[in-house]
């Protein structure tokens, strides 16, 4: 094996990993996709990437990740239901942006691989930016008197993702701008309108959404 061509450190040496990782998952697919030519291709060594990551799913993430967008809005345009569609929209360009087949890939490779699962579900159970910026988005809507107070599960903070994910996955394309607006006046609205807790006298419930880690 040839000798690494420099002696990048740190954070130089991993983005040239990372971004030799996804030339190469654009190249080959997950399929195909190897640690040693991601290693050949980065000019470094394969022990030094799996000091970094366990293996090629857990690499594959990251060089996703890396190319997304991290941080999602969390959208104030004074209504509920343009920020929820602001919102669904954001996330549906994240999903549209992600080779298909790599996440096909990374799932097929969960069904083997009880630690490729682990990561998997640690990331959709653990908090994360998306459901902050739902539940600041929910927050609002509330403090503007839209829904009554209520509680929102992780779950349900969750469910923009899930249903854009499910659509972009099952459907073949991008989530089109009517099927956004669908999702969110058929879904989603109905389903925080359901959740919310009518206040009045011996009304219970929280005063403030709550539990969308």
């Amino acid at each position: 094996m040839a000798e690494p061509r420099s002696r990048r450190r740190g954070s130089e040496l991993e983005s040239a990993i990372l971004d030799a990782a996804w030339a190469e998952l654009g190249e080959v697919g997950y399929g195909r996709f190897t640690i040693e030519a991601v290693a050949a291709r980065a000019g470094t060594s394969k022990p030094v990437i799996y000091r970094r990551w366990t293996g090629r799913a857990e690499l594959a993430l990251a060089a996703w990740g890396r190319r997304v967008p991290v941080e999602p809005i969390a959208p104030d345009t004074g209504a509920l239901r343009d920020d929820l569609i602001a919102l669904f929209t954001w996330t549906a360009k994240r999903v549209n942006s992600v080779m298909t087949e790599i996440v096909a890939g990374v799932m097929g490779e969960a069904f083997r691989h009880p630690e490729v699962a682990e990561i998997l579900r640690s990331r959709l159970t653990g908090p994360s930016p998306l459901t902050e910026a739902v539940g600041a988005v929910v927050a609002r809507a509330v403090a503007r008197g839209e829904l009554e107070p209520l509680t929102l599960p992780h779950r349900a903070a969750r469910a923009p993702l899930d249903l854009v994910r499910n659509e972009s996955m099952t459907c073949g394309v991008p989530t089109s701008d009517e099927t956004i607006t669908e999702l969110v006046d058929d879904i989603y609205l109905p389903l925080l309108r359901g959740l919310a807790t009518p206040t009045g006298p011996g009304a219970e419930g929280s005063t403030v959404p709550r539990d969308v880690s």
